[in-house]
């Protein structure tokens, strides 16, 4: 049976991501701060450098003010690549794109 790399979430290409959207609704780092309830902003440019990830939590949060899918900030739009997932059947696993 033919297996894919293990997925990992792109830190850099996620930070790109969060910015696009924050940018597409015209929000500030500091909108953002303190929607999130942070002291600073640092999180946030951390975050859109890919220095760091948000935490389970806090995609859900971005999830919310952006109005998408925490797979939409992690992956981005792609679906091409969605079609080409390959389901297996009996029990096995199915194994999605990156």
């Amino acid at each position: 049976m033919y297996m894919k790399e293990y997925p990992v979430v792109d830190a850099r290409a996620t930070g790109q991501r969060i910015r696009e959207l924050r940018r597409e609704l015209r929000l500030t780092v500091s909108q953002i701060r303190d929607f999130m309830g942070f002291e600073s902003d640092q999180a946030v440019y951390k975050w859109q450098r890919g220095d760091s990830l948000p935490t389970v939590d806090n995609l859900y949060a971005l999830s919310v003010l952006f109005n998408t899918t925490i797979d939409n900030i992690i992956r981005g739009s792609r679906p091409e690549e969605d079609e080409k997932s390959s389901s297996v059947h009996a029990g096995e696993l199915k194994i999605l794109p990156l």
